[in-house]
This record gives C-alpha cells, structure tokens and sequence, in this order.
C-alpha cells in the first residue's frame, strides 16, 4: 500500500512543479499575444483533451507522468507561417517578450518555492541557518583539533560559509582524504582556524553492503523560530540558499569534484519522496519548494532545449542585431534534447542500480 501511495505522491509532487513551470511559460505567452496549440501536463498520448469554446489552446492530460510542455507558435517555424498570423507567432514577439516568455518557467518555479518556504515557515516555524556547532563527538578531528560547541563556521576551505546549507555542502564537497581547513568564530568573537583530516569510518547498510564514509565528528545546532518577519527571512535566505548549492554543484559536476553518476533522476526523487512522506506534510511541502528550485535552476543553464538556451539565443540576437536562423535554432534544440534524453536514461539506470 505504501508504494502505491509514494507512487501518487511522487506524481502529485512532479506534476505541482511541472504545472507551475508551464503556467509561466503559457500566461507570458498569453500576454504578449502568442498563439498557444496546447498546454500539457504529461506526456506522450493523451489521456483526456479539452478544448473551451472561442479558446485557441487545446489542454490534455498525458500517459506518461513525466514532464508536461506549452506548445507555443512560431517554435517550428515552417509551418507556423502557413496557419497562423505572423504577429501571434513567438519568432515575431520582441527579443524582451520572449526572453519574460522563456525566463517566466523557471521564474514561477522560484515565485512558488518562495511562497511554499514562507508558509512552512508561518505555520511550521523557520529553520533557524547559522552554520553553528551544536555538538562535537569525542575522538574524531573536530574534537581533536580543538573546535567546541557553541563555534560558528565561517569558512571551509576558503569558501565563505553563510548558512547551515554552505557548511554541509563545502563539508560533502571536500575531499575526505585531504585535511580540510576550517575558520571559525569562538563564542568570545575569537576567529581560529583548524586544519583537520576528517575520519574514515566503514559501516554496513541495510542491504549488507560496506558503505565508506568520512566524519568530522560535529554536530549542527537548528532551532525554530516563529512569526511573521521569521518566515519571510527564512523564504529568502533558504531560497538563496538552495539556489547557491545547486549553482556550486554545476560548477562541481563541470570540474570533475561531483561526477555524473551522483546524480539523481525520476527514479531517485521517488525514493526521496517516501522518506519524506514519513515525517509529515511539512517535508512534502519542502521537497516541492527544493525540487521547484532545482528545476527553475536547471532549466536556466544556457544548455539547448532549456529555457537558458532559447534566452542565448535572444542574447545573441541583441548582439549581431539580428536574429539566428529559425531553422538552424530549432535544430540545435532538437540535438540538445536528444543527448539530454540520453543523460536522463544514463542517471535513471543509475538511480534503478543504486536501489538493488
């Protein structure tokens, strides 16, 4: 029963994101005068159509409840001009209205996350982000280098540490086998800064494997706090937050310190929403908001077939002062989207290998 109700959730959780993301593309489409075929949730065949009288935009539910898309003319080009009036279609829109219509997916998807951060916040209380040591474990390097309870981190190896997320992303970033330079600020406002290589330590998981991981041996303090002024610091500065982590791990996944297959797809966001179905409504919410930035971020990287590479393309044309060749740009998004197919089925078989 368990895996029935993870499976709705995980359809539920998707589909939320990807109704949001298409919303933004389909209302600034709608508003600058672009003539919409179809706003989908889904894909491949469909599951049930509807049409409203005097409305030129079909709306469908699909099969296959992964993705969804906005169907905008002018995005293939040779035949848009045969149906429908040149001013509707997209190519014919200014280089700032399709910019907002390409920008405004992503765009919805940070504007939701913000809302949701400050209602979990309102109602749940906010997460309180100092990067501050709440315990320190007798015998690993944290201890033994002399950090105590109570410290601030300010910076791991020479990256500024702002919030509680900094602090566990430098810390899982940095190589566990190499000492790892940590400042912090002392309770009487000293700074110190340790030099410290982080333990070894092998265990078993649930499947009997051994698993290795590298400790420091500290423990970080999260309070909650309340209110109104609480909850709108908090969508802020977790949003923020979020945003820098994803940006750091593309630059990660670009250098060679986070690797391909560390990656997560469909298959691993549903084994992530049945942990966090287990502690409450809250954490649904909160992986919505995580995963609503993820999305928004990704889709901004000037890659082919993303949003970020339609607004390339824009840029470009404001500086050659003229547009790209339509032809030539959609092929180049077509490409993209297939070696983005292929990435995607590269990191599901390597979520599928993970769970056996």
């Amino acid at each position: 029963m368990s895996i029935i109700i993870n499976l709705i959730l995980f359809i539920f959780i998707l589909g939320c994101i990807v109704f949001i993301h298409e919303l933004g593309h389909f209302t600034f489409a709608k508003l600058t005068g672009v003539y919409v075929y179809e706003f989908a949730l889904g894909m491949g065949p469909k599951l049930f159509s509807f049409k409203p009288k005097k409305s030129e935009t079909e709306y469908s539910l699909r099969a296959i409840p992964l993705g969804g898309f906005c169907s905008l003319a002018g995005e293939d080009f040779e035949n848009d001009e045969k149906k429908i009036p040149k001013d509707k279609l997209l190519q014919a829109k200014k280089p700032w209205q399709r910019f907002l219509i390409m920008f405004m997916g992503p765009g919805f998807n940070f504007i939701s996350a913000l809302l949701i951060l400050f209602f979990i916040g309102l109602i749940w209380g906010s997460t309180t982000m100092t990067p501050k040591i709440s315990s320190v474990e007798k015998n690993y390097p944290a201890y033994n280098a002399g950090i105590k309870e109570g410290d601030i981190v300010t910076t791991v190896n020479g990256h500024k540490i702002k919030t509680m997320d900094d602090l566990s992303l430098y810390l899982t970033l940095a190589d566990g086998t190499k000492k790892t330079s940590i400042t912090v600020k002392k309770e009487d406002g000293k700074i110190e800064e340790y030099s410290l290589k982080a333990k070894k330590v092998v265990e078993k998981n649930n499947k009997g494997e051994k698993v290795t991981s590298y400790r420091y041996g500290i423990g970080l303090q999260t309070d909650k706090v309340y209110g109104i002024g609480n909850a709108i610091k908090y969508m802020f500065v977790k949003t923020g937050s979020l945003f820098k982590q994803m940006g750091v791990t593309v630059m990660y996944l670009f250098t060679g310190g986070v690797k391909v297959n560390q990656l997560s797809g469909p298959v691993g966001i549903y084994t992530i929403v049945g942990e966090q179905a287990k502690s409450g409504f809250s954490s649904i919410l909160y992986l919505i908001a995580y995963l609503s930035i993820n999305v928004g971020f990704l889709n901004l990287l000037p890659i082919p077939a993303f949003d970020g590479g339609h607004i390339l393309f824009i840029i470009i044309e404001k500086i050659k002062g003229s547009p790209v060749s339509p032809e030539l740009e959609n092929k180049i998004h077509t490409i993209g989207l297939y070696l983005l197919m292929l990435l995607m089925l590269f990191i599901t078989i390597n979520d599928i290998i993970r769970l056996f």
